[in-house]
């Protein structure tokens, strides 16, 4: 006998169980992809499309100048008159196991005379004549401390927030979170000459998809970017049919391989590369620049041109769309003529090593914040300067400071960065950050902030873990915002 209240039932039954293994389908395909198991197919979604940040941002470019080897933060923009009162003299409270070796425990004057600079009266070395004249457009915060007295450990906290490898760096957060706005160039460069202590790590994407790796180069040679020019025998037709070959195929072997999570970067790279082959020999071109442009970074002097490039290049890329740009100050000549992956590193003699560095940092700094404010690009770029950590107060050797992660300076200019600011304190001596202690955390959250994102909502769920740039600390620095 036909029962139609059966039928309906099992109807229904059939209905929920269908939907059930849909919706459950959905969901782990979802879980699997942001784990990054699942990649997404080419025709469904582009890595690096630009999305929305969580509200709306003060910047929108990012310019990091690195200064590898951490500068001693008593001998450049922390002035310390009571040091040099106490030359010689025991420092209270000294630990001679802070840095990497062993300081004297005696008290070391700055080698520098110091002045006060614009309406703000901050104090700077006399190394910086060029960054002095733009104190009212920088942020200074002078008590910045780190976890790490070796510089690779440290270089990886000021960049990941972690000190060990393997976990993605600010750039690769920046360009997961916000995509990229120049679909012909990399949303993260970093620009180095001899690679700083640590290499690739510093500035790796970690556990992010591959796709959001920075793309690193030496822009010293005539070719920065190696391997980009297309071959001679090919022509640009032949080019793009192959890469459609190659895209047709290796779509056929994600739909049999859907847990290869970095083929989707892989062929990413493959198209980005190819518009590449356009946009960036204009965007390296330097000679398209004015002999004042050049004259202005520092290209006409043998201690600055190398940096001076790297500054003009950035300031290139960001005006392109270019979202981070990050530059290594590994170009200074040492002392003994040679090129240092860790110029800043005064072990010995401060004065000689400070002295050379800046002379090959200062001019082209000062001109690309003076490029950037009479472009109109310092509104809307966040221009970063600063080490991994600072140096002792105490001497090494006789004239040289050791490594010192308990203080040091860090600077930020534009980009919704409040000019003629001083933020934070170390003692008297430089020894120790004592107020309003900054970490790489707060200067992570900062940043996001600035660039419209909750450094709290943008994570990544990896191993089973919702992860995050700022770990489970950072505070927004609002008192230095404008």
């Amino acid at each position: 006998m036909h029962n139609p209240m059966r039928n309906t039932i099992e109807q229904r039954r059939a209905f929920l169980k269908h939907a059930g293994l849909g919706c459950g389908s959905l969901a782990l395909t979802s879980l699997l992809h942001q784990e990054g198991v699942i990649a997404a197919t080419p025709e469904r979604s582009n890595p690096l499309a630009e999305r929305s940040s969580h509200f709306e941002p003060k910047a929108k470019a990012i310019i990091w100048l690195f200064q590898t080897g951490s500068p001693s933060q008593v001998d450049t923009f922390d002035h310390k008159p009571e040091l040099g009162k106490r030359d010689g003299t025991p420092l209270a409270g000294a630990d001679p196991k802070t840095g990497f070796f062993t300081t004297s425990g005696k008290c070391l004057k700055s080698p520098f005379k110091w002045k006060q600079h614009g309406e703000s009266g901050a104090w700077t070395s006399e190394i910086f004549p060029e960054i002095s004249k733009h104190v009212d457009d920088i942020a200074f915060v002078y008590s910045c401390y780190s976890q790490s007295n070796n510089h690779t450990p440290a270089m990886l906290e000021l960049n990941s927030g972690m000190i060990r490898q393997g976990f993605p760096s600010m750039g690769s957060w920046l360009s997961y979170g916000l995509g990229s706005s120049n679909s012909n160039l990399p949303a993260f460069v970093v620009m180095h000459g001899k690679k700083p202590r640590g290499a690739d790590p510093i500035w790796s994407s970690g556990f992010l998809p591959s796709v959001y790796q920075a793309t690193s180069l030496d822009p010293r040679g005539e070719k920065p970017i190696k391997n980009l020019e297309r071959l001679a025998d090919i022509n640009n037709e032949q080019q793009r049919s192959f890469l459609d070959t190659l895209k047709g195929e290796n779509a056929k072997y994600v739909k049999r391989r859907p847990f290869d999570g970095d083929l989707n970067a892989r062929l990413e790279s493959f198209e980005l590369a190819y518009r590449m082959q356009a946009a960036a020999p204009e965007a390296f071109d330097i000679a398209r620049e004015t002999e004042a442009t050049h004259e202005a970074y520092g290209l006409n002097k043998d201690a600055s041109k190398d940096y001076g490039r790297q500054c003009l290049i950035a300031r290139r890329l960001v005006e392109r769309g270019v979202r981070f740009v990050q530059v290594f100050a590994d170009i200074a000549k040492t002392p003994g003529g040679g090129v240092n992956d860790v110029p800043w590193d005064a072990h010995s003699d401060v004065r000689e090593n400070h002295g050379t560095c800046a002379a090959s940092v200062d001019q082209p700094t000062g001109a690309l914040l003076t490029d950037l404010k009479q472009r109109g690009m310092l509104e809307d770029t966040i221009v970063i300067y600063g080490g991994e950590f600072g140096r002792t107060s105490d001497s090494q050797g006789t004239n040289g400071r050791d490594h010192n992660p308990n203080a040091f300076t860090t600077w930020f200019a534009g980009g919704g960065f409040k000019g003629g600011t001083q933020y934070g304190a170390t003692d008297e001596f430089g020894y120790k950050s004592v107020e309003k202690r900054v970490n790489a955390h707060d200067i992570h959250a900062t940043i996001l902030h600035l660039m419209g994102i909750n450094h709290e909502e943008l994570t990544y769920r990896f191993n089973g873990r919702d992860f995050r740039l700022t770990d489970v600390e950072g505070e927004v620095l609002h008192d230095i915002l404008s």
